[in-house]
């Protein structure tokens, strides 16, 4: 059974990102490829007990377990040694990606504290998107009680488009909550 993103996509968003964007082939149509949800511990005192932690809240929030990461150079400013684990990341596609954008989009969001709506200008020049979570505790699937730290993510949405411009229009036909620009930014 889809997703009601994923239906909403193919129903609504394609045909309209088709008539926008002036395409003729159905296939150069702009579509979400995966998502990556990447938490980094850097350097706290219990390195190990901080990544099983951000492991298990990757696992309640996406439903899928992560990978563990490791350093690939020692930085001795930071206290990091080279192979040591530092962080962990995860990799949605398919139905996950569709139900993770889905309570992403019309659920966590939303609950981030002063939320005036999220940057349009984290695009990278190829089509992805990167936002940057400061607090994990605005999932629902967290229980507020059992937060041991608080944990940061970037979530990185790749998408198929080739330009900045296409890859906001189907992230903002999708229902993506961008920041509208002010009347003092225009002028």
């Amino acid at each position: 059974m889809k997703p009601e993103l994923q239906k909403f996509y193919e129903n609504t968003v394609l045909p309209a990102l088709r008539e926008e964007l002036k395409l003729e082939n159905v296939h150069q149509v702009p579509r979400v490829e995966k998502v990556v949800v990447n938490c980094c511990v850097g350097s706290a005192p219990d390195r190990s007990q901080a990544v099983e932690d951000a492991v298990n809240e990757l696992v309640l929030i996406t439903g899928q377990k992560p990978i563990i990461t490791i350093a690939k150079k020692s930085v001795s400013n930071f206290k990091l040694r080279e192979g040591q684990e530092i962080g962990c990341k995860v990799t949605l596609r398919r139905l996950y990606m569709w139900e993770f954008l889905s309570r992403l989009i019309h659920t966590a969001i939303p609950r981030i504290r002063d939320f005036r709506g999220i940057s349009p200008r984290a695009f990278d020049g190829q089509g992805n998107y990167t936002l940057g979570i400061s607090d994990q505790s605005i999932f629902p699937e967290i229980e507020l009680d059992k937060i041991k730290r608080n944990l940061g993510f970037d979530i990185t949405i790749v998408t198929s488009a080739n330009s900045n411009e296409h890859a906001f229009a189907l992230l903002d036909k999708l229902g993506m909550p961008f920041r509208k620009p002010t009347k003092a930014a225009a002028a």
